[in-house]
C-alpha cells in the first residue's frame, strides 16, 4: 500500500482528544499529561499516520512496540523518550499504546511569550526521527518518570497565577535532562557513531573522487543523511558530538580540500573546477573558498607560483 494511501489521524483539539479516550476534559485546553495505563484499548490499522497541533513529549516504559518511519523500522522494549513538534507525521504499526509511561501535549500558544517558546525551538531531538529516540538507562528512567510525575502533579491541581510559571519550569529541566541524556547516548554508542562516521568520510572521498559529484550537485546534508537512513539533525549532532565540527563543515572540507588539489594540480579553470564539485555557479565556489582560506581561488592559485 503506498503511503498516500494510508488513513491519517490528525489530533487538533485536546478536548476532543480527551473525549474519544474518556477522560474528563483537560484543566487546561492546550496542556495536558497523561498516563498510558488509563487509555483505552485502541486498535489502529497498520501503518496509520499520526499528527498533532501539538508538541508531544511521550515516555514509554515496558513498549514492545514497532514504529516505522520512511522505510526504516525501530523496535523497542526499554524506557523511551521520543519528541515531536507540531505537524510532524509519523507511522504505527502494531500496537500503539504501551503499558506504562506517559504523554505530554502542548499548544504552541500555552508556551507564548515565555522562555520556553525560544529554547524548545534550539532543541533539535524535537526534529528527530522515532527511530532516533532516547533511550534511557535504568537510572535515566527512574528520574525521568520523577518529573514527569511532578508535572502531572501540577497539572492536575487547581490552576492559579503560579501554574503556568511551574509547569513551563518543570518542562524546562525536562527537556534539559533530555539533552543531556542525548548527549550520554551519542558517546556510549561511539563505535556505532566512528563506523558512521568513517562511512560519511568514505562517501564524500567517493562523490568527489570519481566525478560523481555534477550528477548529483553540491553534496547536502538532508541527502547524505537520508542515505544512513538518518534525520539532517540527528545526523549532524551526533557528527558534532564525536568531531566538535557539524556535518555541513565536514562537506565544506572535503570541498576545499578537493579544490585546493585541483587548483595546484591542473590547469582547469576555476569555474571548471567549481563545475566538478557540484556548483551551479562559479561565483558560489569563490565565496566558499574564499570564506574558508581568506583567498580567491585564483589567489590561492597564484600563491603557488
Amino acid at each position: 500500500m503506498k503511503n498516500n494511501s494510508r488513513p491519517h489521524l490528525h489530533i487538533d483539539s485536546l478536548t476532543e482528544l480527551h473525549k474519544q479516550l474518556g477522560f474528563a476534559p483537560p484543566k487546561h485546553p492546550l496542556f495536558t499529561v497523561l498516563q498510558f495505563k488509563n487509555f483505552p484499548v485502541i486498535e489502529f490499522e497498520d501503518g496509520v499516520k499520526l499528527s498533532a497541533d501539538f508538541y508531544q513529549i511521550t515516555f514509554k516504559k515496558g513498549c514492545c512496540n514497532k514504529i516505522i518511519y520512511g522505510q526504516s523500522g525501530f523496535d523497542f522494549d526499554e524506557g523511551v523518550l521520543s519528541f515531536f513538534a507540531p505537524k510532524q507525521t509519523f507511522i504505527k504499526d502494531g500496537e500503539v499504546i504501551p503499558p506504562g509511561g506517559f504523554l505530554i501535549m502542548i499548544h504552541p500558544d500555552y508556551i507564548k511569550g515565555t522562555s520556553l517558546q525560544t529554547r524548545i525551538r534550539s532543541y533539535s531531538f524535537f526534529d528527530y526521527a522515532v527511530t532516533e529516540s532516547l533511550i534511557l538507562s535504568e537510572e535515566e528512567e527512574a528520574f525521568i518518570e520523577h518529573l514527569f510525575l511532578q508535572i502531572e502533579k501540577e497539572s492536575l491541581r487547581p490552576i492559579d497565577k503560579h501554574s503556568q510559571d511551574v509547569i513551563i519550569s518543570s518542562l524546562e529541566l525536562l527537556l534539559t535532562y533530555a539533552d543531556r541524556f542525548y548527549t550520554r547516548q551519542f558517546l556510549t554508542r561511539k563505535p556505532k557513531y566512528t563506523t558512521l562516521l568513517a562511512k560519511f568520510e568514505k562517501y564524500l572521498d567517493d562523490l568527489i573522487h570519481t566525478g560523481a559529484i555534477p550528477e548529483h550537485g553540491v553534496p547536502n546534508v538532508a541527502a547524505i543523511a537520508a542515505k544512513f537512513n538518518l534525520t539532517p539533525k540527528y545526523f549532524s549532532d551526533l557528527i558534532r558530538q564525536h568531531t566538535g565540527r557539524s556535518a555541513q563543515q565536514h562537506i565544506h572540507d572535503k570541498l576545499i580540500e578537493a579544490a585546493k588539489e585541483k587548483l595546484s594540480g591542473t590547469a582547469l579553470s576555476v569555474s571548471e573546477i567549481a563545475f566538478l564539485l557540484g556548483f551551479e555557479h562559479s561565483q558560489s565556489f569563490s565565496r566558499l573558498f574564499k570564506l574558508k582560506t581568506s583567498f580567491t581561488p585564483s589567489e590561492y592559485r597564484g600563491t603557488l607560483n
